[in-house]
């Protein structure tokens, strides 16, 4: 499996951003895909997550400003963001988790969002 990630960028305070990851390879095997942050020096955080029951988790902060989905077709999950704070700003990393795994097992290279107030 192979993640792609894409459309991190610097904006200020209030705007919206949409990531993008595509994934390849051996997508069948992918039962669940979710976005991770990370700042330097702290450890990696979930943000959202959709598995193919179509459950949808989010972490605290981002309840009610940002939205996960997926596009099938196009073997592509979306995180769109809105209202965005400066605390927001860090690098944002897609995952996938396969078929018979308990941790998110596939990683993306990361795309970095920055918010300036």
């Amino acid at each position: 499996v192979q993640l792609q990630a894409s459309g991190g960028g610097l904006v200020q305070a209030g705007a919206s951003l949409r990531l993008t990851c595509t994934a390849s390879g051996s997508i069948s095997r992918i039962n669940a895909m979710s976005w991770y942050r990370q700042v330097a020096g702290k450890e990696r955080e979930l943000v959202a997550g959709l598995n193919n029951g179509g459950k949808i988790h989010y972490e605290d902060s981002v309840k009610g400003r940002f939205t996960i989905s997926r596009d099938n077709a196009k073997n592509t999950v979306y995180l769109q963001m809105n209202s965005l704070k400066p605390e927001d700003t860090a690098i944002y990393y897609c995952a996938a988790r396969t078929q018979g795994r308990v941790a998110y097992d596939y990683w993306g290279q990361g795309t970095e969002v920055t918010v300036s107030s």
